[in-house]
């Protein structure tokens, strides 16, 4: 049973505070809302406090507090987890989002990124080089959660997921010891947090391989809803056989009203948002049987990677309500396509959609055992998104997501992509381990017994 943040003695807390440089911040403080509000509006979780930590010394002090207060612990990078996952109710909420820093290291293309950073904080450091990372497709998402969970992004299919870039981390363990783990120090945690997610320490610092892309051709084409199942039958045999230079995720959708054209607005769609990373000059013969099917919107040209990067982030701001459901998938089949057909041609509100990610191409060549990533074999990352910014509507966009789900899952390859779970149960996150959960679960006994870090897709010792 985990003590509540509320019955510690107030010299208890005041004595952890003194040990911090950044601060702490309790119910009673006139930020408490603010700072506990995350980018998930759906989430209201009221922690006991918040240690706002500026350095890895206030993560082990943070780290120790909790567990020898035997209070519950969720740790904070971003905020942008789906299910609220770096938020508690009457525990302790230790927060990353101070320990930023950005060192791109020229000479070997690395880099390393504070615990704390966002996408768009790498981006614009990177990009400045000629330099990216593979990551996301929202710019404003937190570099730890995203990177624990596997990474997802644009670049994928050139460069592979965010952990197959993964070089070294800077982690604080439950005990309160820091450890550095790579491919030649502690390595057992070091394919642990490929994937693994936060169940193995507090992760301070990331260093990844940066890759030279300083521009790329992207962006969306559209075609009318009706049309989902033959650009989803086309685009099945399209993507996989690409050059890896070209990537795209496929989507339902509804147009907003801004910054499409007005002949477009509130209209559904099937959309393949694209990035192509190659020689510019091969890309008009490689985009010809795209534009062959005659998309009624076409806004594909060269850009800054960072731009396609932060493509979305003006349409889906911090407080949105949101629900997430997910799934992997081998095949898009004609009973797969006919649901598409169906759930896109009822997508409940404007910001609420459908994407699958392609996962073959770099992020297919490593084995099922080499990270904890157990789908290397899979063709998609699916997930279903209902979005709103009315609280009015979040029983309207959950239940379209669970019966999108409920309606696909049995074609799904059976896991999901952890990143896009909600809190769903064990047997959902064995589901998404698969023959990888019994050697997490060992590597959580040794480093993690008693379960301090369990805010999150939970592997139980």
């Amino acid at each position: 049973m985990k003590n509540s943040a509320k019955n510690l003695n107030p010299n208890i807390i005041k004595a952890f505070a003194s040990q911090l440089k950044g601060k702490v911040i309790s119910p009673t403080d006139a930020i408490y809302d603010e700072t506990r509000s995350v980018y998930n509006g759906m989430i209201d979780k009221r922690p006991g406090l918040f240690a706002m930590c500026e350095n890895a010394e206030d993560v082990i002090a943070s780290v120790n507090f909790g567990r020898e207060n035997n209070l519950l612990i969720a740790i904070r990078g971003g905020g942008h987890n789906g299910a609220g996952l770096g938020l508690c109710n009457d525990g302790l909420v230790i927060d990353l989002s101070s320990i930023k820093s950005v060192e791109v290291n020229t000479s070997n293309n690395t880099v390393k990124v504070g615990g704390g950073n966002i996408w768009n904080e790498v981006d614009a450091a990177t990009h400045k080089f000629g330099l990216a990372i593979p990551s996301g497709m929202v710019s404003t998402t937190g570099v730890g959660g995203l990177t624990l969970g596997g990474g997802v992004g644009y670049l994928t299919r050139k460069h592979g997921l965010t952990i197959d870039n993964l070089l070294e981390a800077e982690m604080v363990l439950a005990d309160g010891s820091f450890v550095t783990v790579n491919k030649n120090e502690n390595t057992d945690l070091f394919w642990a947090i490929r994937g693994g997610g936060g169940n193995f320490g507090v992760v301070t610092s990331f260093t990844f391989q940066a890759h030279p892309i300083k521009t790329v051709i992207g962006g969306p084409t559209l075609w009318p809803i009706e049309r989902v199942e033959e650009i989803m039958d086309w685009y099945h045999s399209f993507i996989h056989n690409a050059p890896e230079d070209l990537n795209g995720f496929i989507a339902t959708m509804v147009i907003p009203e801004s910054p499409f054209p007005a002949e477009l607005h509130n209209k559904k769609f099937c959309g393949i948002v694209w990035c192509y990373t190659g020689d510019p000059e091969e890309f008009t013969e490689l985009f010809k049987p795209v534009l062959d099917l005659n998309p009624v919107f076409a806004h594909v040209g060269e850009m800054p990677y960072p731009s396609l990067q932060s493509m979305f982030d003006g349409l889906l701001p911090p407080g949105l309500q949101w629900y997430w459901r997910a799934d992997f998938f081998n095949e898009l089949g004609s009973k797969v396509r006919a649901q598409h057909l169906k759930f896109g041609s009822t997508i409940p509100t404007p910001l609420s959609q459908m994407h699958l990610y392609p996962l073959s191409g770099a992020a297919s060549r490593l084995g099922s055992t080499d990270t904890p990533w157990a789908y290397r074999d899979a063709k998609y990352a699916g997930v279903y998104i209902g979005v709103d910014p009315n609280p009015k509507n979040a029983a309207t966009i959950t239940n379209w997501c669970k019966s999108y789900y409920e309606a696909l899952h049995p074609y799904s390859a059976g896991g999901a992509y952890s990143n896009f779970m909600m809190e769903e149960g064990q047997d959902r996150v064995k589901a998404s381990y698969k023959h990888n959960y019994d050697r997490l679960v060992k590597i959580k006994n040794t480093y993690d017994p008693n379960n301090i870090f369990r805010v999150n897709q939970n592997i139980k010792p």
